[in-house]
């Protein structure tokens, strides 16, 4: 498929798809699930390059509690949930509120986690 086609069932212009493939700009959740649909791919086909310790955190723990976190975390941005909170997030255009919504649900995941032992 062109990048004009694509473009134009995403409502987007070639100019911006081309930025997406580039790297130039980065991707939403919402919009990589909407790619995945029109090319009638699943979300992980976009991840099939990435190693195993890819998911793994800077320290190297793993990033999530379930051991294969990227299936975890293609289910849930693929929940009526998940979408419903990348679309939000995106619509929010201050960078500086962004990263305090990133920050408060960061400490309120820590305050759910249990107690180290």
């Amino acid at each position: 498929m062109s990048q004009e086609k694509l473009g134009e069932q995403l409502g987007l212009t070639f100019q911006q798809v081309q930025k997406y493939e580039k790297g130039t700009n980065r991707i939403g959740a919402s919009r990589l699930y909407e790619v995945s649909r029109i090319l009638n791919v699943p979300v992980q086909y976009f991840y099939e390059e990435m190693a195993d310790n890819d998911a793994l955190a800077p320290g190297g723990d793993q990033a999530f509690a379930e051991g294969d976190s990227a299936p975890f975390v293609m289910d849930f941005v693929s929940s009526s949930e998940g979408l419903q909170l990348n679309r939000a997030f995106v619509e929010i255009r201050d960078p500086g509120v962004r990263r305090g919504i990133v920050d408060m649900l960061k400490a309120l995941a820590k305050s759910q986690a249990p107690a180290a032992e």
